[in-house]
This record gives C-alpha cells, sequence and structure tokens, in this order.
C-alpha cells in the first residue's frame, strides 16, 4: 500500500496458513520511547511480521469494544496538505484515502487490532473471516443480518459480485491487484482483465466456476490454486463494497455511497471534505469501528509546517485536530519532546515502508548510471528532512524491518557505511559516463516533504557530476503521474510497505514484470525474465522455500537489475489537540488510528 506521508507508500500484508499479510502494518503506538533508539524501534518494528490470525463468528460481532473513557459528540478537525486522489474504494491504495475508508466504507472482512498491536482479521460485512476448502481454492462468507448502505438499502451478495467484477473494469486503475490477479488465474497471468473486460457493465458476468452466489447471502470464490491470504486481501480498503445500484462508474471517484459509520456530507476536491454519521450503519454488526464524534472536519491545503505549529499551539478547534498522514514537521520536533505537555499528545511508531529512488528503467537503462545514482544519494539529508531518528532510518535494501526477511546487514551499496553517500565511488562512476546519460529528470511532489527531497536529491547527484532537471508534479496526482508507463521522468522517489507480513507483498507488486501498467506500483518498469521467473517460483511454493526464493529475488533485483536506490525507512510521529481522547498508534493503518478516536468534551 502507498503512503502519502512519506510517499505514495502502497503497503500490502498478507498471510500464508498460518501467516498473513497485514495491511500497512506499522508497530503499535511505544510512546516516547520511539524515535531516537533506531536499534530498540526496529526490534520492536517486528512485532509486524508476526501471522495475522483469522476469527470466527463469536468475534465478528459488534459492536466493538468501547475504548476507555470515550464519550460521544463534536466534530473532529482533520488537517492534510494533499487532497485525495481518490474516493471511489476501487481506486484505494494510498494511505491517506485508506485512513478516509476506514470511516465510510465496509468490506467482507476487516483488520482488528488489540492493545499490544496484534493482528487480526474477522468479518465485516461478512458473519466470520471466511472458511475455506478444497485445500485453500474455495472460499466461502455469508453476509451477516441488518447491512445497509447509508440510503437504507440492504446489502445483499449481487453488492459483492458488482464489487469484485467492477475491479476488471479500465476504469479502475490505481487499486490492489490481488483478488483480480488470483481470479483469472494462469489463463491469463498476462492480463487478469481479459477475464472480464466489460468490469461486469456490458450484462457479462463472471461465470460461478469463479465467483459464484447462490442466494442473497452467500459469496464463494474460486481459485486455480490455495489462496490462505484472501481474508487479509478482503480486509484492504480497495475492496470495500460499492453498492450496484449506486455506482455511476468513473463519477463514483467523487460521490461515493457509505457503508461505514460516517457518510460524505459534502466534498470539494483538494480543499474539504465533510463526514457526517450515517444513521444506516449499525454497531451490532460492526466489530470494529466506532461512531463517537458527530463529523469530521477535513481540510486539505494546510502544510506539515502549519500544521505542527497550530497543534503545538493548541488553541480553539486545533484541540480538536489531528493530522491525517503527515507527521510532526522535522524542524519543531525538538518543540515537541522537549515540551511534555505537548509530547503527551504524540502517537509514535515504525513504519512498514521503504523509501526509495525509484528508476524509469525505459529511459535510465544503464545499470551504471543507475549504481552511480545510489552511490551518491545522500540518506543521512533525506532522513534529517523527515525528522532525524524520528522521521527514519538508512535503508540498505528493500525489506523492512517490519517484513518476514527482513536482513539488517544486507547492505550491497555500502547505505549504512556511507549514509551521507559514498561520493568517491559515485564520482569514479560517473566520469566514465557519456554526457547525454548525465542529465536526469528528477520528478517531485510540490509538498513540503517533496521540496526538501528535491534539495537533498539535487545536491547529491550534482555534487558528482550529474545534471539534475527537476520537474513539480502536482502532491495530490504525484503516483497516478509517476505510475504512467509513459511518464517523462527518469527518477522519482517512491515508498512501498508490505500489505501483509510476506515479502511477496513486496516483490511482487512493486518488481513483477506482469505488472507494468498504468497505474502499477511497478514504477521502474522492471521487465526481467529472472525476476518473473522468480516471482512465479515463490508463489508456488510452501512459506519456508519461497522465503528462501523471495531473499533470492531481492538479492537478484539489487545487484543485477537495480530498479531503485533504497533510502530510508519510514517512522511517524504524530500530533492531535489536547481534546482528542484514544489516540494510539495503529498497527493496520501505520498512523493513528482513526477508528478509536473521540473528544474528550
Amino acid at each position: 500500500m502507498k503512503s502519502f506521508t512519506s510517499r505514495r507508500a502502497r503497503a500490502i500484508v498478507v498471510a500464508i496458513a498460518a501467516g498473513s499479510l497485514a495491511l500497512t502494518g506499522c508497530s503499535e503506538n511505544k510512546g516516547s520511547k520511539s524515535g531516537a533508539d533506531s536499534k530498540k524501534d526496529q526490534k520492536e518494528a517486528s512485532v509486524q511480521s508476526k501471522p495475522v490470525t483469522y476469527i470466527d463468528a463469536a468475534g465478528s460481532t459488534g459492536p466493538a469494544a468501547e475504548v476507555p473513557g470515550a464519550k460521544s459528540g463534536g466534530t473532529v478537525q482533520v488537517y492534510q496538505e494533499a487532497g485525495l486522489s481518490h474516493l471511489d474504494p476501487g481506486q484505494i491504495y494510498v494511505s491517506d484515502a485508506g485512513q478516509v475508508a476506514n470511516l465510510l466504507f465496509r468490506r467482507l472482512t476487516q483488520f482488528q487490532e488489540d492493545d499490544k498491536g496484534n493482528v487480526s482479521v474477522a468479518g465485516d460485512l461478512a458473519t466470520d473471516s471466511g472458511k475455506s476448502s478444497d485445500g485453500g481454492k474455495t472460499w466461502t462468507f455469508t453476509l451477516k443480518d441488518g447491512i445497509k448502505d447509508a440510503n437504507g438499502t440492504a446489502i445483499t451478495s449481487a453488492d459483492v459480485r458488482h464489487t469484485v467484477e467492477r475491479q476488471f473494469a479500465k476504469f479502475i486503475f490505481d487499486g490492489p491487484p490481488y483478488l483480480q490477479t488470483w481470479l483469472a488465474g494462469q489463463k491469463y497471468a498476462d492480463d487478469y482483465r481479459k477475464l472480464l473486460p466489460g468490469g461486469g457493465f456490458d450484462g457479462k458476468h463472471l461465470p460461478a466456476s469463479v465467483l459464484d452466489t447462490p442466494d442473497a447471502k452467500t459469496v464463494i470464490f474460486h481459485f486455480d490454486t490455495a489462496r490462505p491470504d484472501l481474508p487479509q486481501t478482503l480486509a484492504m480498503a480497495g475492496y470495500a463494497v460499492v453498492p450496484t445500484k449506486t455506482d455511476t462508474k468513473e463519477s463514483y471517484d467523487k460521490a461515493p455511497v457509505a457503508t461505514g459509520p460516517y457518510k460524505i456530507a459534502s466534498y470539494k476536491a483538494g480543499k474539504s471534505l465533510v463526514l457526517t454519521k450515517n444513521t444506516n450503519w449499525d454497531p451490532k454488526t460492526d466489530s470494529v469501528r466506532h461512531q463517537y464524534p458527530d463529523s469530521f472536519n477535513f481540510t486539505f491545503g494546510i502544510t506539515e509546517t502549519t500544521q505542527t505549529k497550530r497543534l503545538i499551539a493548541d488553541q480553539g478547534e486545533d484541540k480538536n485536530a489531528i493530522q491525517l498522514t503527515a507527521g510532526v514537521e522535522s524542524t519543531q520536533i525538538q518543540d515537541v519532546i522537549g515540551n511534555p505537555a505537548v509530547n503527551k499528545r504524540t502517537v509514535k511508531g515504525y513504519q512498514p515502508y521503504v523509501m526509495q529512488l525509484s528508476f524509469n528503467l525505459d529511459r535510465v537503462k544503464d545499470i551504471k548510471v543507475r549504481q552511480a545514482i545510489t552511490y551518491a544519494v545522500n540518506s543521512k539529508s533525506l532522513i534529517a528532512g523527515e525528522g532525524g531518528a524520528y522521521g527514519g532510518d538508512v535503508a540498505p535494501n528493500y525489506f523492512a524491518p517490519t517484513l518476514p526477511g527482513y536482513e539488517a546487514a544486507y547492505d550491497p551499496y555500502g547505505r549504512l557505511k556511507t549514509p551521507q553517500g559514498n561520493i568517491a565511488k559515485a564520482t569514479e562512476l560517473v566520469k566514465a559516463l557519456p554526457a547525454a546519460e548525465k542529465k536526469l529528470v528528477f520528478a517531485y511532489s510540490n509538498s513540503e516533504p517533496g521540496q526538501k527531497r528535491k534539495v537533498a536529491i539535487e545536491d547529491a547527484l550534482t555534487k558528482v557530476g550529474f545534471d539534475v532537471v527537476s520537474k513539480e508534479v502536482d502532491s495530490a496526482s504525484y503516483y497516478e503521474q509517476i505510475g504512467k508507463v509513459a511518464n517523462p521522468y527518469d527518477m522519482y522517489i517512491t515508498g512501498w510497505g508490505q500489505d501483509w507480513p510476506s515479502p511477496g507483498t513486496v516483490i511482487t507488486p512493486v518488481y513483477d514484470p506482469a505488472q507494468v501498467t498504468d497505474g502499477s506500483p511497478n514504477y521502474a518498469h522492471v521487465r526481467d525474465p529472472k525476476v518473473k521467473e522468480l516471482i512465479q517460483t515463490a508463489l508456488s511454493q510452501d512459506p519456508v522455500a519461497a522465503a528462501k526464493t523471495w531473499k533470492e529475488a531481492q538479492h537478484y533485483l539489487l545487484e543485477k537489475v537495480l530498479p531503485a536506490a533504497p533510502l530510508w525507512y519510514t517512522k511517524q510521529f504524530q500530533l492531535s489537540g489536547s481534546n482528542i481522547g484514544g489516540a494510539r498508534y495503529g498497527s493496520v493503518s501505520s498512523l493513528l488510528d482513526i477508528n478509536r478516536i473521540y473528544l474528550k468534551s
């Protein structure tokens, strides 16, 4: 899944049998302990690599356990710099829209998290986390009674079918690809859309041998191989239900119909979003969400600097405010941690995202150019712009500390020894390059973090002899623009985090040659046949054997392909107003757990 604070970082977390994928997993809030001690932070982050458990019907029944001390009423103010790229669930694969989706939309399953940061999957629209048969190739879900959308219309299996089928339509291009790829199977491994080109809008539907809805309450998925991670996959925001009667195709992105505790009262793209209570949401059917505030008022266009200043000052409506995906602005971190009254209003945690400088392999074809850049980039400077030790740690490779198979010492380009960049090595490589290959077009987001990253990249690469031409990209559509296969850029900073605890949720979406399409997170356009072979091998293996193959894939990618220069592992450090209650760091969202918050008075 993509994170918008540090990226359109996408993060995918899945489990195999006992192990699962957890959406943008992040460690539980450890209060002021997290941030300054990187080794300790990385050890605590390993909680996110734990298997996700599946919950039965009893654990999937609402209402959700009350948050201690919670009260109802009032309006929560939500601050964000960039506008939302999408509100259509099928297009949501970024952390900012994912946070909003937690309030608006329900899916067949949902992630639950306890006070210790342990994550499980419960039934959401479904009565439980699903029942598998046929060796894991078949999964059956039964819908709960009393589920309605915001218009008061009952949700049936036909709506779930429609939600799945519309994923194959061409206008859905920016969400997760897992379910549709799995349903397409080997027959359409080259392009899953061939299974249902019309996305169900032309009257044609998936056959019962793939997706069966024998009655209004039953949904049955059939795959050509075992899919033990399906309950976690269906818990992703990208698979939230879209009621059949309300679907307006492309226009749905601006006015989706809610099924969660809140609905959209008004929306001005890039400016504001107001959510109010959905009176057709029944807490008795929901084991995860609450409906404490009367409303949420999102204001876009507020920079991270301004957010931090206002929240430190804690005046007026700022007392009722939270940051959506931004964190404490780097130059103000000491103002926060040095003031106990302010510091106690923070949530901190290790995120699953690896920030990297992705190369467009269609344009930067010489690996020596990519090697020179990888040696030259200054992780220390970039991390300083994120808040230093509170913002991240140097990344020597593509696997984060939250991921099973993480290799702390695997550092083929010496990032840990020379976090400021190996200037001598990079300069040596650049001198041998033709003049035409020394000019690079770098795309950056026109946000405060994007501006800081631009300066750091330009400084590092110019120092060793590159000519960097920086191109500003609108922050709200940043990932959409660099996600175009024919984009006009040589390189861009991206971020990715596991969708659940499996290396397959990093290697497959980001580097699979089959994913070189518009909207895909294969931003480097990796087309290497060896990578494809390793991915296919790993996906067919048991977890133990697959772990070795994923390791081999990472090593091959970094040493032989080099689609991106690893830069830093991200941490989150968010601040909220003094009247916000229930704040904790969410292992699922890797941000403040928006499902739990309330106003104290």
